[in-house]
């Protein structure tokens, strides 16, 4: 049975690429740091799957890492994990850097010397280009505008560095926005579509966002898995950009969400200069072309899907919610 070690399996990425691997027959191994409250409800639906095992350590800490590609030496390692809020990394910048740059030279230094067959992808990002304007590929120049970005381009350069110097199958998935109903509630799109489910049965009254004229490129989680699936099975290790081609707003995606709920979203949203960066990127949107024509991926889910879905999710979470309220 092939095996596969993915860190940040907790996570929205993480959590879908178990569903991927154990639907493909994979034995997959999972890293889970420890904490004092659970974090594991994206994989609550996996936990009956006799080939999903989790284990305890963190990407920060190499000699967790490299105990456990010593011990497991699996085909493949993901590596999702990281300090993943652009905004808070100017808050803690230094353990930013630690969890979402160095920690992708603890994962490649732990598989050059316990398990140099095993092949790699780490997760990049978009925000590298920063304010390069769209649409960015493979050869668009990097100007990364937070610690985030910085890091995300320091471990993009680690793989490509261990790749070359010691001809290690390790790959970069360069991921524009991906968003499903597992994002996290503190990232825009998932707020959006949490408030405005709450809005619309009375549970909350405003909802405070930031930069509102940034522009991204929005893709399912699910078919991001599929495209890191890809890349990391090729038989040739590359760097690819993974989006949908497609720029929208937060504005126009909150006024999208609203107005399939049957309101307007100027009347219950506000700006909160909280909210903002302390250096913004403007428009971020993908040119996929690279993954679509090597290695013939292409997205599942378009735009109003990926926005339908989250909707419908959070909407069933919001009447749980007033049931609860409602019963007390």
């Amino acid at each position: 049975m092939n095996t596969v070690f993915i860190t940040g399996v907790t996570g929205q990425v993480g959590s879908y690429l178990v569903d991927l691997f154990l639907s493909k027959g994979y034995m997959v191994y999972g890293l889970k740091r420890r904490s004092s409250s659970l974090n594991t409800e994206r994989l609550n639906h996996t936990f009956s799957n006799q080939n999903l095992k989790l284990e305890y350590g963190d990407v920060t800490d190499y000699s967790s890492i490299a105990n456990l590609v010593a011990n497991i030496k699996p085909d493949l390692f993901v590596n999702c994990a990281a300090q993943s809020h652009v905004r808070v990394s100017f808050d803690i910048p230094c353990y930013t850097f630690d969890a979402s740059g160095a920690s992708v030279i603890n994962c490649l230094e732990a598989i050059r010397t316990h398990s140099p067959s095993t092949r790699f992808i780490t997760m990049s990002s978009s925000e590298m280009f920063g304010s390069t304007p769209p649409p960015q590929n493979e050869q668009t120049p990097f100007h990364p505008r937070s610690i985030y970005a910085v890091a995300k381009l320091a471990g993009y350069y680690a793989v490509i560095n261990y790749r070359e110097a010691y001809n290690m199958h390790c790959s970069n998935a360069i991921c524009f926005n991906t968003e499903s109903p597992r994002r996290g509630e503190t990232f825009v799109t998932r707020k959006i579509t949490r408030a405005a489910t709450r809005i619309k049965l009375g549970l909350q009254d405003k909802l405070y966002l930031g930069n509102m004229d940034a522009r991204r490129d929005w893709s399912h989680a699910y078919d991001t898995s599929e495209a890191i699936f890809r890349i990391i099975n090729a038989s040739t290790p590359d760097d690819y950009v993974i989006g949908s081609g497609e720029m929208h707003s937060v504005k126009e995606f909150a006024e999208l969400v609203f107005s399939k709920l049957g309101m307007d979203y100027k009347d219950y949203i506000e700006t909160d200069p909280h909210y903002y960066r302390a250096s913004e990127v403007d428009a971020l949107c993908s040119n996929p072309t690279k993954i679509k024509t090597n290695l013939g991926w292409s997205p599942k889910y378009s735009y109003e899907q990926l926005v339908d879905e989250m909707i419908a999710s959070d909407m069933e979470l919001a009447k749980r919610e007033k049931l609860i309220k409602d019963h007390k």
